[in-house]
Formats: C-alpha cells, structure tokens, sequence
C-alpha cells in the first residue's frame, strides 16, 4: 500500500524539481517542505490517524446528537410543565373568581339579612316606645285623674265641713256604715 502512494506522490513532486534544474537538487527548500510534507502526510495515511480522526469525530458527532436529542426532551418536558403551570394558573384564576362572586353574593346575603335585622330591631324599638309612651300617658292620665280627685276631695271636704253640723255627719256616718255591713254580707 505504501508504494502505491508514495510512487505517484514522488513523482508529482520531482516533475518540478526536475524541470527547473534537472535534478534533485536539496537545496531547494520548497522541494523539501513539499516532500517532508508529503512524506509525512502518508505516514499519517499509514499509521490510520484518519481512521482514528475519523471515529473521534464520529464519536463527537454522536455525542452532539444525544446531546441535542437530550436537550430536546428537556425542552417538551419543560414545554408540558409549562403548559402544565398555565392550566393550573387559569384554574386557579377561575377558581378565585368564583371565590370572589361567592365572597360578594354572600355579603350581599349578609347585608339584606343585616337590613331585615335592623328593620325588624326598629319595629320592635318602636312598638316599645309606643308602649311606653302609651304607659306614660296612662301614669299621667291617672295621676291627674289622682290628683283631680284628690283636690276634689279636699274640696268637698272643706264645703261639707263648713256646711254641715254635727248630726248630718253622724247621720252619714251610720248610713255609710250600714252600707258597708250590706256589701260586706
């Protein structure tokens, strides 16, 4: 294998070398580069550096696709957490909504009933007002009725004491007790 390489390759670089001054001459130093070159060229061909070159970049590349088809199930994973977070953020959002239009139509429950509560609060204020203002006059009535009839009586007692003698009143003071004995029986 190797003659057949370096046979062509020897030739390619003599034709110049040649045709410049008719011989191998090494003081050329492109010539030497070239062949140096050339000849190291295959004894890396030789030795498979190519082939080890080769199945490491192979290597790499498949190591480069795990990577990528990795990363690309990281991504769809983090694509459905995040679909995932956004539907429990709508039901949460949903679910607050109702909390809130439960909350108002609770409190509005709680504002109707604390008006009924508080008419009924003043009915009943009001009727006991109206009882004891009732009671109050009936008190006054009374005590002026008491007091009218009390006057009267000191009245009547001031003109029956000037008008009458002592015989009328014993007189009325036996009939009034004879009244009593017929109630009494």
């Amino acid at each position: 294998m190797m003659k057949r390489v370096l046979t062509p390759l020897a030739l390619i670089a003599a034709q110049p070398a040649f045709a410049a001054g008719g011989g191998l001459n090494l003081a050329n130093t492109d010539l030497v580069v070239w062949l140096a070159f050339l000849l190291f060229v295959t004894f890396l061909g030789y030795m498979g550096v190519h082939k080890l070159l080769g199945g490491k970049l192979d290597e790499r590349a498949e190591g480069i696709k795990s990577e990528i088809e990795e990363a690309q199930k990281l991504a769809d994973e983090a694509r459905e957490v995040l679909a995932s977070y956004e539907r429990k953020q709508k039901e949460v959002a949903e679910q607050a909504e109702r909390i809130v239009a439960h909350a108002k139509e609770e409190a509005a429950n709680a504002a109707e009933l604390a008006k009924e509560d508080l008419k009924a609060s003043i009915a009943r204020r009001l009727a006991a007002a109206e009882d004891q203002i009732a009671s109050a006059q009936a008190a006054a009535v009374k005590e002026v009725r008491d007091s009218a009839v009390s006057v009267a009586i000191d009245a009547a007692k001031d003109v029956i004491a000037k008008q009458m003698t002592a015989t009328d009143g014993n007189k009325l003071i036996d009939a009034a007790i004879k009244d009593v004995e017929a109630k009494l029986h």
